[in-house]
């Protein structure tokens, strides 16, 4: 059974930073991700890292957040920096085998539905 777990959401004012967690178990998925969806809008990946460790970000946290790994590839963490009120959403640990390419691209637009964490809430204020 494939379960991802989320920790480390938290409300935080503009510019600060907060770091996201996520473990693993059950998978042993070529490419771990990081969505979000925020009130009235579409689930976007912002970050995507694969087994060789390349990571690929949406433009809109390109400089700010990053993604990587734990030594043992099943815990996937989320450091975002400068943190601005358009990254209030709820933050979605992925884990996927389907995609063609480990980018943020193709996790938005492959068919399937990658394997979700049931989420964590992020909440910046100005």
């Amino acid at each position: 059974q494939v379960r991802l777990t989320e920790s480390g959401g938290d409300s935080a004012q503009a510019g600060g930073s907060l770091r996201l967690s996520c473990v693993a178990s059950g998978i042993s998925s070529v490419c771990f991700a990081w969505l979000r969806q925020a009130p009235g809008k579409k689930r976007e990946a912002v970050a995507a890292i694969e087994v060789d460790g390349s990571t690929d970000y949406a433009s809109s946290v390109k400089g700010r957040f990053t993604i990587s790994q734990g030594n043992a590839k099943k815990t996937v963490y989320l450091q975002m920096n400068n943190l601005k009120r358009e990254d209030t959403a709820m933050y979605f640990c992925a884990a996927s085998d389907e995609v063609p390419r480990c980018t943020v691209q193709a996790l938005d637009t492959h068919p399937y539905d990658p394997y979700l964490g049931q989420g964590t809430q992020v909440t910046v204020a100005s």
